[in-house]
């Protein structure tokens, strides 16, 4: 196989995401939540290898008649918001206003974050909070915590979208990457079994989950605190 074939593949790659979006959104509009999560979960699962695969193969070189960030952009815009954001609002969890608040923050803010040309940071960071909605969505599900609770954690990270706080990439920020790494793939591992067992893995699993998310959650900002050795 040529090096252009290898980075094109990359791109067949990232684009199955959008199948597998559409997967999820099917299984949305059927209120089957635990399979929406996992068709999400294996759409994640992609998004976390087709960039270290697109360096490799330096797609911008080799392929550059596709635009990865932007079919990147497009197909996260769909998992990490768009879904998440329609399962919250008809899942009941947000009840009355609260929910039509929630889905209106979301889906604007996140459209605007998601075209900020600032969104990434030096080390490979995000500045501000990088709209994985899916994430807290899907801990939302799991917790139920009261509607009160949810629509302030919304309206917290949709403002955190604009301000200068630093939000880690598990794989792309070195700094700590030994342990955050492991940390995000167990949150990833903690949430597909929650998915599988329709939101109800017992309490031992629901602690790691919210342990987990809230270290990727404020682990950047302790980076932005910490001054780094030299």
């Amino acid at each position: 196989m040529t090096k252009e074939l290898r980075a094109l593949s990359v791109h067949l790659l990232t684009a199955t995401g959008a199948v597998f979006a559409m997967l999820a959104m099917l299984a949305a509009v059927e209120a089957k939540w635990d399979l929406m999560f996992l068709w999400l979960g294996v759409a994640f699962a992609v998004d976390g290898i087709d960039g270290p695969l697109a360096r490799h193969y330096d797609v911008k070189r080799n392929a550059p008649q596709f635009d990865g960030v932007l079919l990147d952009l497009i197909i996260d815009y769909l998992t990490y918001v768009f879904i998440p954001a329609f399962a919250l609002f008809t899942s009941d969890l947000m009840s009355g206003w609260t929910g039509w608040v929630a889905i209106i923050v979301i889906t604007f803010t996140s459209a605007m974050y998601f075209a900020d040309t600032r969104m990434k940071t030096k080390d490979n960071s995000f500045s501000g909070f990088p709209g994985c909605w899916n994430m807290l969505v899907l801990v939302i599900f799991a917790l139920e915590p009261n509607h009160w609770i949810s629509l302030a954690l919304v309206t917290v990270l949709s403002a955190t979208m604009f301000l200068p706080l630093k939000f880690i990439h598990p794989v792309r920020t070195e700094r700590w990457r030994p342990l955050s790494l492991p940390i995000a793939l167990l949150w990833t591992g903690l949430a597909g079994w929650t998915a599988w067992v329709d939101f109800a893995p017992g309490p031992l699993v629901h602690g790691l989950l919210l342990a987990t998310s809230v270290y990727l959650l404020f682990v950047g900002i302790a980076q932005q605190v910490i001054p780094q050795r030299r």
